[in-house]
């Protein structure tokens, strides 16, 4: 084996890190894999023979590459839109990519995903912080990297760089709900949202929503924000046309529901719990995106 098929091998067997880290920077899969993808050109026009600790080389690169990804993401937010839509939907209504698979039951595998994965809504909150604090937070407090190997990136001494992740930690534990619940928890209630919903059952999906229970739907160029359990109760009623093509998934290792009437992936719905109520849904139903992440639930027909 030569030295450029040796890196290769190794880069691979890091890819899932570092795919790992560039989601939970960007929230997008395909621009994760495009951080990925410009990380390994990086490596391949480097002299690796110097690189002390490849595995944390490569991460540092991909934090550099998600930064400066994040920057001119901010930038095009914050342009004023296009005449004919916009290109990037409004920031309070954008929903991340999320991450589906089959809903097979409460077996070790899919708790062990449970307890690993990285949730919609703190994606969500993610996206709220600076790009700076973004990469503090994720870097330090997600995957350990020594604040004296992150501080380089931002371009900040160590001690500014813990206060960038400080700062954002609060942001973070400020938005976390407390009390979640169990796997098997978790799926009661997600199921009795759906059961309601296709029922028609406005006191039913009442009793499963928090008072205060926000809902976040990114449909692309359009978004919408509905807060309050009477109100997004309507509209999980108006959702019935769909309820009966929609079934139970794991949405970023969290139960949550797939719309696909006709076969065709219409909404992917993330919840958030606290204790036995829905304190925060989000919906991605912007078509473009969802056939870019090419998802392959059966969902039958009832």
């Amino acid at each position: 084996m030569d030295g450029q098929d040796w890196l290769a091998q190794r880069f691979e067997a890091d890819r899932g890190h570092l795919r790992a880290v560039a989601y939970r920077m960007l929230g997008s899969l395909n621009e994760a894999e495009d951080a990925v993808q410009e990380a390994w050109l990086r490596l391949s026009r480097s002299d690796s023979e110097r690189i002390d600790n490849l595995g944390g080389w490569l991460t540092t690169v991909v934090g550099r590459v998600c930064l400066d990804m994040l920057r001119s993401r901010k930038s095009r937010r914050e342009a004023p839109p296009p005449a004919f839509g916009r290109e990037v939907p409004p920031s309070d209504t954008w929903v991340p990519d999320p991450v589906v698979e089959p809903a097979r039951g409460t077996d070790p595998e899919e708790q062990a995903l449970l307890a690993e994965s990285v949730g919609l809504a703190l994606l969500v909150v993610l996206e709220a912080l600076s790009p700076a604090e973004r990469l503090a937070f994720v870097l330090h407090d997600m995957f350990a990297v020594p604040f004296e190997e992150i501080a380089p990136i931002v371009d900040k001494s160590p001690a500014a760089t813990r206060q960038l992740a400080s700062r954002a930690r609060r942001r973070v534990q400020g938005a976390r709900p407390a009390g979640q619940p169990d796997a098997g928890r978790q799926r009661a209630v997600v199921e009795a949202f759906l059961a309601a919903a296709r029922g028609g059952d406005f006191d039913g999906l009442l009793a499963v929503l928090d008072p205060e229970v926000l809902l976040r739907a990114d449909q692309g160029a359009t978004g919408r924000l509905v807060r309050g359990a009477r109100a997004v109760a309507a509209q999980a009623v108006l959702f019935q046309r769909y309820s009966h093509w929609t079934e139970l998934a794991l949405v970023n290792g969290a139960y949550g529901l797939v719309a696909a009437p006709d076969g065709e992936v219409r909404s992917v719905m993330s919840f958030t719990l606290a204790g036995d109520r829905v304190v925060e849904l989000n919906i991605l139903a912007d078509p473009e995106r969802l056939a870019r992440l090419e998802l392959d639930l059966a969902v039958p027909e009832r």
